[in-house]
C-alpha cells in the first residue's frame, strides 16, 4: 500500500479520519485561501515570525486551478511539460510536497539547485519550486535569455527576512567604526558571510565587501575561506548554522557574540566584539527550532541504538545531543549509504523525512517532531500554481517572473561564484 503524502495525511487528520496532529489546521486548505488575505508566511508559521511590509504578494489564482482534482492537475502539468519540452526546466527543493516533487526535473538542496540553474542554458524558463531567495539566486546565475518563475510569489522565507539590507548596513558601519578598515597581516578586520537563505540585496552586500555566500553543505569550507582573508566573520542571518559550524571548527562559543538589531553594537561591548571570531546575526529557522533535546532523548528510549541526524539550523543543544548533523543532502546520503537495516530519527522538514522513509523501507525512519508541521512557505507551492504557470508558458505568457536588477545581480554574482567554487566535501 502506498504511503500517504504529508499533504494527504494533513487532510486526513483534519477531517478526523486519521490519528496524529498538525501544527495548524489551515494546512489542509489550498494556499490560495491565504494569498489575498492578511500578509503572512502561511499556516504553520510561528506566530513570532512577522512578515515585513512590502513582501511579495501572490495575485488571484484562476478558479479552474482551485477546483481541479489533484489527478487533473497532475495530468495538466504533464501535458504542459511535454508541450514545452526543453524550453522549460523545473527545479524542486527537498522540502517541497510530494505532489510537486514528482514533476521536478531536478531535486536537491540550495547548493545543488544553484548549480542546476546554471547548467541548463537551453531552457527558456526555469520554474523554481522553492522559495523567493532561491528563485532570485537562479535569476542571478542563469542567462539573460532565461526567465525564472516562482509558482507562488507568497513563498518567502521568515529566516531570510530576519536580516534586511538596511540593518546589515547599519551593523557594518558600526563594525567598521570599531575595527577600522585597514588590514592586519594581510587580513581584513571582518569578512561578511551570508547564508543562501537571504535576499539578493544581502548577497550583493557580501560581493561588494569581500564576502561570500554559503549553504549548509559548504558552510565549514566557506568559513575557512573567510578566515584565510579576515580576522573575523560577520555571519547572517542564521545564528544556529553559524554557531554550530564554527564550534565544530574549534571556535569557542565565547568568541561568537550575538548581534541584535536596533541595539548599539548589537547589544555587545567593544571588548566582546574585539575578542570575537564570529559575529552571529539574531536569525533562525522556525522549522528547525521545533526540534528539542527532549525529542532526542525520547527517540533513544523508544529505539535503543537509534541514529539521530539533525540539520545544522537546529539550536546548538540539539546538534550536540544528536549523533550527527548535516545538510539535507548529507542526511539523504547518510541514509542511502546505510547498508544494514537501521533506525533513523531525523531533525529536518517533514516532507523530506517522510519521502526518505518511503524510499528506504529497509530502514525505520521518522521525524523527531511528532507534530506534522511542514515549512509553511515551501508549502505555498501547490500543483495548482505549477499547472497555472506552465500552461501560461504554453500560451506564450510568462507569469510570476523573478527579476533581480542588474546592479544587485552583478555584486551578488561575485559572492555566489565564490560560494560555488567552495564545493562541499
Amino acid at each position: 500500500m502506498t504511503q500517504a503524502s504529508v499533504d494527504e495525511r494533513i487532510k486526513l487528520i483534519s477531517a478526523g479520519n486519521a490519528t496524529g496532529s498538525t501544527c495548524d489546521p489551515g494546512l489542509a486548505k489550498g494556499p490560495w485561501e491565504f494569498d489575498s488575505g492578511t500578509p503572512g508566511y502561511g499556516p504553520g508559521a510561528s506566530l513570532g515570525d512577522v512578515i515585513p511590509v512590502g513582501s511579495p504578494r501572490q495575485g488571484s489564482l484562476p478558479d479552474e486551478y482551485k477546483t481541479a482534482s489533484v489527478d487533473e492537475l497532475h495530468a495538466r502539468i504533464r501535458a504542459a511539460k511535454q508541450t514545452l519540452g526543453e524550453r522549460v526546466v523545473i527545479l524542486g527543493h527537498f522540502y517541497q510536497r510530494d505532489e510537486i516533487v514528482q514533476h521536478a526535473d531536478y531535486l536537491g538542496d540550495s547548493f545543488q539547485l544553484a548549480n542546476a540553474a546554471k547548467a541548463h542554458p537551453e531552457a527558456e524558463a526555469i520554474v523554481f519550486c522553492g522559495v523567493h531567495f532561491m528563485a532570485e539566486t537562479a535569476d542571478i546565475l542563469s542567462g539573460a535569455h532565461q526567465s525564472v518563475i516562482l509558482p507562488n510569489l507568497a513563498a518567502g522565507c521568515s529566516m531570510a527576512d530576519m536580516a534586511d539590507a538596511d540593518s546589515v548596513e547599519a551593523c557594518w558601519e558600526q563594525l567598521m567604526a570599531l575595527y577600522g578598515e585597514d588590514a592586519v597581516d594581510g587580513k581584513q578586520p571582518v569578512i561578511p558571510v551570508t547564508y543562501m537563505n537571504s535576499s539578493a540585496a544581502l548577497k550583493a552586500f557580501c560581493g561588494r565587501n569581500g564576502g561570500i555566500v554559503c549553504t549548509s553543505s559548504n558552510a565549514a569550507i566557506v568559513l575557512q575561506w573567510a578566515f584565510e582573508r579576515g580576522q573575523r566573520v560577520l555571519f547572517f542571518p542564521d545564528q544556529h548554522l553559524g554557531r554550530n559550524t564554527a564550534k565544530a571548527m574549534g571556535i569557542s562559543v565565547d568568541q561568537m557574540p550575538l548581534w541584535q538589531g536596533r541595539k548599539a553594537l548589537g547589544g555587545n561591548t567593544e571588548q566582546q566584539l574585539h575578542d570575537a571570531k564570529v559575529i552571529l546575526w539574531n536569525g533562525f529557522c522556525s522549522v528547525h527550532k521545533r526540534f528539542t533535546v527532549d525529542q532526542i532523548e525520547k527517540a533513544r528510549v523508544d529505539y535503543p541504538g537509534v541514529r539521530v541526524i539533525v540539520h545544522p539550523e537546529c539550536p546548538m543543544p540539539v546538534v550536540d545531543a544528536a549523533d550527527e548533523n548535516g545538510s539535507t543532502d548529507y542526511i539523504r546520503r547518510a541514509i542511502e549509504n546505510a547498508h544494514e537495516p537501521s533506525v533513523f530519527a531525523i531533525g529536518t522538514e517533514i516532507n523530506m523525512v517522510q519521502r526518505l522513509a518511503a524510499q528506504h523501507p529497509e530502514h525505520t525512519i521518522f521525524c523527531l517532531d511528532p507534530v506534522i508541521c511542514p515549512c509553511s512557505t515551501m508549502y505555498r507551492i501547490h500543483p495548482g500554481y505549477l499547472a497555472w504557470v506552465l500552461e501560461r508558458l504554453v500560451a506564450g505568457e510568462v507569469v510570476n517572473q523573478i527579476v533581480v536588477d542588474d546592479a544587485t545581480a552583478s555584486d551578488a554574482k561575485v559572492a555566489l561564484e565564490r560560494m560555488l567554487a567552495a564545493k562541499p566535501l
